[in-house]
């Protein structure tokens, strides 16, 4: 049999014993799954990436590899921009927010160039993680100029939408966001944020978020776990006029 056949028929039986676990159970050793499965450690790790990209499989570091199955999902298109926390209440799942850093520093060179600064200029500093079905889905980094959004201003009922709270605030009046997706392993810094391995695939968004005078505003990250979410784009029919 080709390594192709060999890779299906492991993700056919795979697939199977992860269907048949509970969400949270942890898998049996590589060493062990591999003699199970009566493939190659290498055959083994090939294949449950695969299973990773699609959310089922989450990998923690020095602990194992856990079974998930995501009850809900955030299900959106990109045509509009919402945040998260309004995606979720459509759907009637509860989340919160984890870990919250605040923090007012000099601007990076790459944020100075999104936001148009002057050298030397600092920004506020927002990271946090996104919690849903009690345990880690997203993680959300937002840098803005201090004139837009000031550290003091992100107060104890701040839930986790810098979106949502410059749209309360009303000022600046948002016009649109520039985004780039991309797909990305995992840094050592957001995998322990995230709970998972270092590397795990995840799903970046990079944006600009612009005022209705063209000023960006808010430059900014998030990183999607697999499996909770499904984005999607409604593309018109036409000759790319």
């Amino acid at each position: 049999m080709s390594g192709q056949g060999v890779s299906e028929t492991v993700k056919e039986r795979l697939s199977v014993i992860i269907a048949d676990m509970e969400t949270g159970e942890r898998l049996p050793s590589e060493p062990k799954l591999a003699d199970q499965l009566d493939v190659s450690r290498a055959t083994l790790r090939e294949v449950m990436r695969t299973f990773e990209t699609r959310g089922l499989l989450r990998r923690k570091q020095g602990v194992g590899t856990f079974v998930i199955h995501p009850t809900q999902v955030f299900e959106s298109g990109l045509e509009h921009l919402v945040s998260l926390e309004t995606l979720a209440e459509r759907i009637g799942l509860p989340v919160s927010m984890g870990e919250l850093i605040v923090e007012q520093k000099p601007a990076s060179e790459e944020a100075r160039e999104a936001l148009g600064l002057e050298p030397g200029a600092e920004v506020t500093h927002v990271s946090r993680v996104i919690m849903a079905e009690n345990r880690p889905v997203a993680y959300l980094i937002d840098i803005l100029p201090m004139d837009i959004l000031s550290a003091a201003e992100i107060t104890l009922d701040f839930t986790g939408s810098i979106l949502d709270l410059l749209l309360k605030k009303d000022q600046p009046l948002l016009a649109s966001s520039r985004t780039e997706i991309n797909a990305a392993g995992a840094s050592s810094e957001i995998a322990s944020a995230l709970d998972i391995q270092r590397h795990a695939p995840l799903l970046v968004f990079r944006s600009e978020l612009c005022s209705t005078r063209g000023r960006v505003v808010d430059y900014s990250y998030s990183y999607f776990l697999p499996g909770y979410f499904h984005f999607h784009i409604v593309r018109r029919v036409g000759n790319g006029i």
